[in-house]
């Protein structure tokens, strides 16, 4: 889970500099009222002697050859250095109580945090395609809190939890890994594996757990992209042919480039959305309508706008369309 995270040496630094404050006070009021102590020596109290009685009082020793004898001394030691006692024993203690109670502490977040969560999509592997899924994600409206990143490499989870993203270590082919995740209560799976075969296992681990999320996959190679649906992917992304695709159209129509990039990118210029028909708009065609309509989901079937299923919009459908994110030149 997601945390404030504050540097060893200056978590404890602030802890001793708060402990020699309480110190400093209590030898401060002891010198000042010096009059009001008695050394069995019977000599007066020098400074060394109120620092001498002011450690060994807020540390609890107490060998009591420096006593308050005076009204005043007695009620300032139980209004005074009493209290500073408590604070020195906390601020020492604290830090090894700190270090004892945080796992107690992060699993019961991590157990309050599943019982809480719904619909959220898992992201299993935090590489170049896993930060580009939760970039667009982030951009699509979804909080940080409602993805959650599994991974391998620790330094990767550092990074996904620096942006406020619930991260899970360990491996997505794993059944207990992804039950830690709340995989059986995520709305979407994103598996963005660096290798095919691990992102089949993923997706076949996936799919068991749960039967009704959408499941996305990336596959480097053109050929493994059955062996993704077939162990329960519902779209399978090629990203070696994407790219190379996008690499040749480069070659001869490099705004075009652009232009694709840009739709892609759903925080910014145009992107390509999804929503439900408006009541209005039932019975019409989807080419005579102010958005740019590119097609028509029907029964989670899609359909071209130059379909002739898309001809005329039906209840239940759903429009594929270009939705201005900003304006033109926006920032």
């Amino acid at each position: 889970m997601p945390a404030h995270v504050q540097s060893p040496t200056r978590a404890i630094l602030k802890r001793v500099i708060g402990a020699l404050t309480a110190l400093f006070a209590a030898v401060l009021i002891v010198y000042v009222d010096r009059d009001g102590y008695r050394d069995v020596s019977e000599d007066p109290l020098s400074f060394l002697d109120c620092v001498y009685y002011a450690t060994v009082s807020l540390s609890t020793t107490g060998y009591g050859d420096i006593t308050p004898v005076s009204p005043m001394a007695r009620l300032v030691n139980v209004l005074v250095i009493t209290p500073l006692r408590v604070l020195f024993l906390i601020v020492l203690v604290g830090t090894t109580l700190e270090v004892l109670t945080e796992r107690s502490r992060q699993a019961l977040r991590i157990q309050k945090w599943r019982t809480k969560v719904r619909n959220h999509v898992v992201v299993v592997g935090y590489g170049t395609k896993g930060r580009s899924a939760v970039a667009a994600l982030l951009g699509d409206g979804v909080t940080p809190g409602g993805i959650v990143v599994v991974d391998t490499d620790q330094q990767s989870l550092d990074s996904a939890s620096a942006i406020g993203l619930v991260t899970v270590h360990g491996s997505g082919t794993r059944n207990d890994v992804l039950r830690v995740a709340g995989v059986t209560k995520a709305r979407a799976v994103v598996v963005a594996a660096n290798r095919d075969d691990t992102a089949v296992l993923v997706t076949l681990t996936a799919r068991e757990l749960a039967p009704k999320a959408q499941i996305v996959a990336s596959v480097r190679e053109r050929e493994n992209e059955h062996l993704l649906r077939q162990s329960g992917a519902d779209s399978v992304v090629v990203s070696s042919e994407t790219a190379g695709r996008l690499l040749g159209m480069a070659t001869a129509t490099p705004t075009v480039v652009d232009m694709v990039e840009d739709l892609l990118t759903p925080d910014s210029g145009l992107a390509i959305s999804e929503r439900d028909v408006e009541q209005h708009e039932i019975g019409g065609s989807p080419r005579h309508l102010p958005d740019i309509v590119l097609g028509l989901v029907r029964a989670g079937k899609l359909y071209r706008v130059d379909a002739a299923e898309a001809d005329s919009i039906e209840p239940g459908d759903r429009l594929l369309y270009v939705k201005k994110v900003t304006p033109p030149n926006g920032d």
